[in-house]
């Protein structure tokens, strides 16, 4: 679980793992409300972890890709099931805060 603790750690799986490669600030624009600190240090968390592998381009400016690493895309897999349990969870719940009344009107 340490692996993928973190808010935005299982976001970032999904978000390299549905758009292949990208750069920091695609990456960034891809996870609203991240700050650049915390993208930075998931990031290197991930990679430190075989999660994630990061291609320096030594050009001016310089260009950084990340990717994820065959580990990485083992992981995305495993979660998969957890991802469709929080789905499902979050339609049940939206279902039990709708009521319907007498008058066949959807209340809170």
């Amino acid at each position: 679980m340490d692996v993928v603790a973190g808010k935005w750690k299982s976001l970032i799986l999904w978000e390299l793992h549905h758009y292949g490669t990208r750069r920091f600030a695609e990456l960034r624009r891809g996870l609203p409300g991240v700050s650049e600190k915390m993208l930075i240090q998931h990031l290197r968390e991930m990679e430190e972890d075989g999660l994630v592998h990061r291609e320096v381009y030594r050009e001016v400016p310089p260009k950084v890709e990340y990717s994820l690493t065959e580990h990485g895309v083992s992981l995305n897999a495993a979660l998969t099931s957890l991802g469709e349990w929080g789905t499902e969870r979050m339609r049940r719940i939206s279902a039990e805060k709708v009521v319907v009344t007498d008058e066949g009107t959807k209340g809170r």
